[in-house]
């Protein structure tokens, strides 16, 4: 039997080093998918209940494994759910190869049946390349240069694969005019600014007396070198959430998250500064960093578009994070006064401090915050955590430490709920051999979340490490929202949109062949981690937590202390309870009349 286009395009895959794909079947990709099973192994095919979570974990399997991703689904639907999972990708700087199916190229324009126009339809999120194939002999190029733009760019790729074709035998391209003859192999180039560019940049982080320092995904790779350099200057380091992992909590002038799920260390540090230097971050939220014109800023990005747009930096370093902080070191001079960075040290220790006391303040029936509180200490080495999207992001935030040796990460950029356990399936099949644990919310749970623990009770037994813990805060409200309800808009709680209904993900987990653990008490939850991450299969460990335990940021302003007040004085449903516990702890300055 002669190879079929189907059959080079896994062989060609494989050549690139692809070890995995993640997807679901469907008559529009059988050709490829009958190539797949020819091929024995060579390249393993993970089913999972979604195309767009089969997106999701192409994009976290190229986070934690720093590979290229690849996803492939079938034409019409199977392409469309694709969007989303891609878009993360695209937004967090990910390698990813998206391969769908389409109809045959003679009912292409005839309104066929699940015929969608999907070179238009993914333009947007892979812009970068995305190209529908319409000759044997062009798939070698198409795949060569989806694989390398995809690499090279850090972005998402799409190529369209009629039906028809992937049947049709393989041809090399011929020797001829107008025909493309390419080839395999990218290896990342070594990236770093001009001397003269350092040299400046140096110039004004050496005059700087309060250097402060933000840390983000681009820096996971740069922790000696950023802790080199941050020990040099004397400044304090805050971390965007992508960046959790790149530099360890126990170190004393780590000032932990920055923005809306940051830490009052980070925001005091940022506002008292009088040099800002970035590293590898496109965080978002510009009223977090200095106020301009109050602070000089040196900016180092691998992307030269990001540059200048979140503060407006005097020095843009356009290169890789490690070798652009080796060469800036030499030429920084040590601080002498150790003043400032004392002072972040003292706001740091007291901040562990306050944490300690709201995650045991008294809640109903368990505080939120001590769910990742009681984790922390418990982690293992080595372990990978992930995040969905809601107030549970704001626990894996601020009261999760990070140590050397373990990584983390959620949907950033997207901030897409329904990541957290297809990002942790993934991390699964970049390192098998490591633990993963992935905090949820019930809201993000029943979205998808839930369907994809399926994916999990069927491949677990691959898996070196069969430690995978899905960690479900279950508090009946779509809790993040219902807060900026309350805090952003000056409403109450709208309990037709927020309220949600309560489920058993304990018993839905036992109903699947998986582990499960219940806890409705703060004293059961230190042993319920325990048992969980002593388990030989996977866990999910659901806590029913307070809705009222307030996932505010670091800095209330004077109008989010009025429309708080004013959603108060509007009648929140559960205002006895919004005023209480920990709440209180966090609000008692802000509430009408103080009491």
């Amino acid at each position: 039997m002669s190879q079929t286009v189907s059959d080079f395009i896994v062989q060609r895959l494989h050549q690139w080093g692809v070890r995995h794909l993640f997807g679901y079947p469907g008559d529009g990709i059988n050709g490829v998918f009958g190539a797949l099973q020819r091929a024995e192994g060579k390249i393993g095919f993970v089913q999972t209940r979604h195309e767009e979570m089969a997106a999701f974990m192409a994009s976290a399997y190229a986070k934690f494994s720093g590979q290229l991703g690849v996803c492939i689904a079938t034409s019409g639907p199977g392409a469309s759910h694709l969007i989303t999972g891609l878009y993360d990708a695209l937004l967090d700087h990910q390698p990813v190869l998206a391969i769908v199916g389409q109809q045959a190229r003679n009912a292409l324009g005839g309104q066929y049946q699940q015929e969608l126009d999907l070179v238009s339809m993914f333009k947007d999120v892979a812009g970068a390349y995305v190209m529908q194939a319409s000759s044997p002999a062009q798939i070698r190029h198409l795949i060569d240069r989806s694989i390398r733009i995809a690499l090279a760019r850090r972005t998402p790729t799409v190529i369209i694969l009629p039906n028809d074709i992937q049947e049709e035998p393989y041809e090399d391209p011929p020797r001829a005019h107008g025909t493309l003859h390419s080839g395999i192999g990218y290896s990342a180039p070594s990236i770093k600014p001009r001397d003269a560019d350092l040299d400046r940049a140096a110039e004004v982080l050496n005059a700087g007396k309060k250097v402060a320092m933000l840390i983000g995904a681009g820096a996971l790779h740069a922790t000696e070198e950023v802790i080199a350099v941050a020990d040099r200057l004397s400044a304090g380091c805050a971390k965007a959430l992508l960046g959790k992992a790149a530099l360890p909590d126990d170190l004393p002038w780590v000032t932990g998250s920055i923005g809306l799920l940051g830490t009052e260390p980070s925001y005091n540090m940022m506002m008292e500064c009088d040099t800002l230097l970035m590293v590898g971050s496109a965080f978002p939220y510009a009223e977090f960093l200095p106020k301009e014109g109050a602070a000089r800023g040196v900016q180092i990005d691998i992307d030269a578009s990001m540059m200048s747009i979140r503060f407006p930096m005097e020095v843009g370093l356009v290169g890789d994070a490690a070798e652009t902080l080796r060469a800036l070191l030499p030429r920084l001079k040590p601080k002498s006064d150790g003043a400032w960075r004392q002072g972040i040290q003292d706001d740091v220790a007291k901040w562990w401090k306050t944490l300690d006391d709201r995650a045991h303040q008294p809640a109903a029936p368990v505080n939120p915050q001590l769910v990742a509180w009681e984790l922390s200490p418990r982690l293992p080495d080595r372990a990978i955590v992930t995040s969905d999207s809601g107030s549970c992001a704001n626990w894996f935030a601020r009261d999760l430490k990070m140590r050397r040796g373990m990584t983390a990460s959620l949907s950033g950029g997207l901030a897409s709920m329904g990541a957290a356990v297809p990002y942790a399936l993934a991390a699964k099949y970049a390192h098998s051999d490591r633990p993963v644990i992935a905090l949820v919310g019930d809201g993000a749970m029943q979205m998808n979340n839930m369907a994809e623990l399926i994916t999990a009770a069927k491949y677990w037994r691959d898996w070196k490490d069969p430690r995978f813990i899905v960690c479900v805060f279950n508090n009946e409200d779509l809790n993040q929202v219902t807060w900026e309800q309350r805090v952003i808009n000056g409403d109450p709680k709208f309990e037709a949109s927020q309220r949600i209904p309560n489920v058993s993900y304990s018993r839905f987990a036992e109903l699947i062949g998986l582990s499960g653990i219940y806890v409705d008490s703060p004293r059961l939850l230190g042993s319920a981690w325990e048992q969980a991450l002593a388990s030989e299969m996977p866990v999910v460990l659901e806590v029913k937590t307070d809705p009222e335990v307030p996932p505010l940021p670091p800095h209330i302003t004077l109008q989010q202390a009025k429309n708080f007040s004013l959603a108060l004085l509007k009648g929140d449903p559960n205002e006895s309870g919004v005023i209480k516990g920990a709440a209180r702890q966090v609000l008692e300055k802000i509430l009408p009349g103080n009491e």
